[in-house]
């Protein structure tokens, strides 16, 4: 196992919990998502997401959109944190 303290903090948005900061990444190694320590902006909480949940913001300056779906458990959702799926 190995764990990362990610600084500066990587702004995502965790499907299902909202926006945040990922402020950490776990590595369980091979066959494992990565998984990502995230402070979530609008509660305070910390979630430990998996990978297929996390996504990144929108940056202008490297021409990155919003991404607006995802496929998760084989669902479509939105990736802007109103999904229903919970990554905990």
């Amino acid at each position: 196992m190995m764990f990362t303290q990610l600084n500066p903090p990587i702004p995502v948005n965790v499907i299902g919990k909202g926006a945040g900061y990922a402020i950490g990444v776990i590595d369980y190694g091979q066959e494992h998502n990565l998984i990502w320590v995230t402070a979530i902006s609008e509660t305070g909480e910390i979630w430990c997401a998996p990978n297929p949940v996390v996504r990144m913001t929108k940056n202008w300056t490297m021409d990155r959109p919003e991404p607006t779906l995802a496929v998760v458990d084989g669902q479509v959702v939105s990736s802007n944190g109103s999904g229903t799926t919970d990554c905990a």
